[in-house]
This record gives structure tokens, sequence and C-alpha cells, in this order.
């Protein structure tokens, strides 16, 4: 079950990002619209784009959802490997995505205090632009 619906949730969230998801959502709110006049703006006819932007909405929620779960994921792996593979970095960050928002905002703390003030940041960065 994991499987097929990683499968269809990553096919459904490639087909939703290409321009023609795009044109095909445009082009059904256009007719839409555009038979207002015909049904009398009644309200049965703003039921149906109300009802089903609903339902679409919903269930994108969940498939983008798990596109992002999967993208953090491969992320993670893929910093974890480099962490390992850089000889001046340390194996002690390996997994701390797992830490609590706290514990992060201490660890991102300290680490800010060994690199050194702002102001030697800025001035750091400002070089490196100054360089292009």
């Amino acid at each position: 079950m994991n499987r097929l619906f990683e499968r269809v949730s990553g096919g459904v969230a490639m087909a939703c990002g290409q321009p023609g998801a795009f044109v095909l959502a445009f082009a059904i709110v256009l007719i839409w619209a555009l038979t207002g006049p015909i049904f009398h703006w009644s309200d049965t006819w703003q039921l149906v784009i109300n009802t089903g932007t609903t339902i679409v909405t919903f269930l994108m929620v969940f498939l983008i959802q798990n596109a992002q779960n999967r993208d953090a994921s491969a992320i993670q792996a893929k910093l974890d490997e480099l962490i390992r593979a850089g000889s001046r970095a340390r194996n002690e960050f390996i997994g701390i995505e797992h830490l609590s928002e706290p514990e992060l905002v201490g660890l991102r703390r300290v680490l800010e205090q060994i690199a050194g003030d702002e102001v030697a940041h800025h001035k750091a960065i400002e070089r490196l632009i100054a360089r292009r």
C-alpha cells in the first residue's frame, strides 16, 4: 500500500507541477465562469466549483506533504553523506534533524558564537560579493 501511494503521489505531484496542469485548471475555471449565465449564477453552479476545489485541495495537501517528506529525507541523507565524507566535518551532526526545536535553536546559537560576531559575517559576505 505504501509503495503504491508513493508511486501514485510522485506521479501526480510531478504532473501537477507541469505547465499543462495549470492550463487545464485555468480552462476548467474559465469554462465554469462562462457557464454562469447559462445556469443563472445559481447556488448549484457555485457549489460545483466550491466542491471541486475543496476536494482537489484536500487531496493535494497529502500529495504535497508526501513529496516534501521524501525530498527532505533525500536531502538529509545527502547532507549526512557529505558530513561523513568531509575530513573536517563533525559526525556528531548526523541525525540532528531528530532534535527538538529548542535543542536546534540552542545548537544554532552555540555554532553562531563559535563562528564569530555578526559584523564579521556581514563583512565577509560583502567581500565575497565584491569578488564578482
